[in-house]
């Protein structure tokens, strides 16, 4: 199996992941406001999915509870597939996230989707608050997602399971593996799952991954075929130059990062250049030499490149932008751009 270079983005669904960034001087409660009302416009636009990422201690993402976020965009959405992107699973006991999604997919049948990612999310000292002692490097991921599928589908598992997940077993809720390497890549061929990759933040990663997944990819009862998701860093404007500012906010969120200075979502600035060491133009540029940048065309035929060069089944798009209104632009122009709406 080897990629498709003939893909065209007009026949491939059109995803979201959501940070629900908490704006410099916002709160969690604007950032959910904002979430609900961006869900509902991508609804609108002919998005397929809406996904949430599960931080934690991280001032300025706002996803922390994920599957409470999860419910409240799904109840206050009707068609999209909402969903995680992913759960954090070595910070949970299986059973736990078997009950929650269980809960959610009985919920809002046929709209939710389970990824699985095998990093905590979060620093170590915040690991250790989450987990309690119990700090894995996630080499037991592996059997962690073997305990968590066998909860939906005991014939999964090995013997009679002495725990049964109510609400859980029994239903058909679609298991993702996520990744920004080549392990979750293995792991999802092997078990013949759909795979996400995270080339938003892990760009140089991208395509030996997904050479990985669709080489060693065994069809399951779940897939036939391999079924790749790329994430990729986009913002659109109706013009460059207002693109090429709003996208400084990124840039300055992963500027704190490398400084170890996590904040809230910054507003734009002029001179994001002036701001860092050529240490840290270093950095940035291998992290968002990919980011997607510009106006409805130039967009386009960005991720159509993008799409050739991956192969992918599905796009997901991600897009921390400052002011709310010119994040929901920046979604309807690639929304229009590729013509989801159809």
């Amino acid at each position: 199996m080897s990629m498709n270079n003939s893909k065209q983005m007009e026949k491939i669904p059109l995803s979201i992941l959501d940070l629900a960034p908490i704006l410099e001087g916002g709160t969690a409660e604007d950032a959910f406001r904002n979430t609900l009302d961006l869900a509902q416009h991508a609804e609108q636009w002919g998005y397929h999915r809406y996904w949430l990422a599960e931080h934690h201690n991280m001032p300025g993402i706002a996803s922390a509870a994920t599957s409470i976020l999860i419910s409240h965009v799904a109840q206050g959405t009707s068609t999209m597939r909402i969903g995680s992107g992913g759960i954090m699973l070595p910070n949970h006991a299986p059973l736990i996230i078997a009950e929650q999604f269980g809960t959610l997919a009985s919920l809002y049948p046929n709209r939710i989707d389970l990824g699985l990612g095998r990093a905590p999310g979060t620093d170590q000292r915040t690991a250790y608050a989450l987990r309690r002692g119990d700090l894995t490097n996630g080499d037991d991921f592996p059997e962690q997602l073997k305990e968590l599928r066998s909860y939906f589908n005991p014939e999964l598992a090995e013997g009679r399971l002495a725990v049964r997940a109510v609400p859980g077993e029994g239903l058909d809720i679609p298991i993702w593996l996520l990744g920004s390497s080549g392990f979750s890549a293995r792991l999802a061929a092997e078990h013949g799952l759909p795979f996400a990759f995270a080339s938003h933040f892990s760009p140089e990663n991208t395509l030996p991954a997904l050479d990985l997944y669709y080489n060693q990819f065994t069809p399951s009862q779940v897939l036939q075929e391999p079924y790749a998701m790329v994430v990729a860093n986009v913002v659109a404007a109706d013009t460059e130059e207002e693109a090429n500012f709003l996208s400084s906010s990124l840039e300055l969120q992963f500027l704190n990062l490398i400084r170890n200075t996590p904040s809230k979502l910054q507003p734009p600035v002029e001179n994001i250049k002036e701001l860092s060491s050529d240490y840290e133009k270093t950095i940035l540029k291998k992290q968002f030499g990919s980011a997607i940048v510009g106006t409805a065309d130039n967009v386009r035929e960005q991720l159509q490149t993008f799409l050739s060069d991956t192969g992918a089944s599905e796009m997901m798009i991600h897009s921390q932008i400052y002011n709310h209104k010119a994040r929901l632009r920046s979604f309807e122009i690639v929304a229009n751009a590729m013509q989801i709406n159809r």
